[in-house]
């Protein structure tokens, strides 16, 4: 039952930045993980940033210094601050979310992406 909607995609010049938000909305018990993905054309999708056991972040090497992941909890908001892009970093975006369910289940979750074009 609960939803995941991402927004602030759009296009950005090589150089510029963007924030990423992921919303979520429904009833969630114990969250256990939550991360960005993103998928290029013709790419695998692959991990950005993510919140890692303990609260700790972690950023793929090709993001790392450049793009930083933040949260809202009182608005159950997840965010990515993209700074200094790249044409490379052109996906679609997606937000994941793992729960641990009042029954003791784990449960998986993903938005249906936004789309970010980084172009002259």
């Amino acid at each position: 039952q609960v939803q995941l909607v991402e927004s602030g995609g759009g296009l950005v010049q090589p150089g510029g930045s963007l924030r990423l938000s992921c919303k979520a909305s429904g009833s969630i018990f114990r969250i256990i993980g939550m991360g960005w993905y993103r998928q290029a054309p013709g790419k695998e999708r692959e991990l950005v940033a993510g919140f890692t056991s303990g609260d700790s972040t972690n950023y793929a090497d090709s993001v790392k210094g450049r793009f930083t992941i933040s949260r809202d909890n009182a608005k159950n908001t997840w965010l990515l601050q993209m700074e200094s892009l790249k044409p490379e970093d052109t996906a679609v975006y997606y937000c994941n979310v793992r729960e641990r369910t009042i029954a003791g289940n784990v449960m998986g979750y993903w938005g249906k992406g936004t789309l970010v074009t980084v172009s002259s």
